[in-house]
């Protein structure tokens, strides 16, 4: 697949589906229409999307706020088979593994995008804020970098 290429079909995912997959997934969604099947998800989905996220994206004219976390293995008992995406992005490590793992038998790519788990890392909400915002920012710039500039109005 050429490096700018849209896939017909993406899966984002990290650990929770609380933040940085939620914030991929309206991203890529917004910049490149209906280019391509979007979803996301996480290894768990205990928690709802963070309000962090759904603030810097705002800002950006993503709205993520009725974003549903859900796990892979909701995914699955869903129907959703993670064979049908032609491509999924890993934003963390773990996401990563439980890809691998679960899509050994089909022939799909599988990206791991380095991006930061803004969690935790400020106190206060003007500091927090800012780690988000660079979270959003890191997945801004990976996604315009593989799938090209944003073809929508974003």
């Amino acid at each position: 697949m050429a490096q700018n290429a849209i896939p017909a079909s993406v899966l984002f995912c990290c650990d929770h589906n609380s933040i940085r997959s939620p914030i991929a997934e309206g991203m890529m969604k917004k910049f490149y229409g209906r280019a391509a099947y979007v979803q996301s998800a996480g290894v768990k989905n205990d928690m709802e999307v963070d309000g962090f996220a759904i603030a810097v994206c705002d800002e950006i004219g993503v709205r993520i706020e009725n974003h549903r976390s859900r796990s892979f293995e909701e995914m699955r008992d869903w129907g959703d088979d993670l064979g049908g995406f032609d491509l999924i992005v890993a934003l963390s490590p773990a996401s990563q593994r439980q890809a691998l793992e679960l899509t050994r038998v089909f022939h799909l790519d599988v990206e791991y995008w380095p991006i930061m788990d803004p969690t935790g890392l400020a106190e206060g909400r003007e500091a927090q804020l800012a780690a988000y915002r660079q979270t959003r920012d890191q997945i801004r710039a990976r996604m315009i970098e593989r799938f090209g500039p944003p073809t929508a109005e974003a």
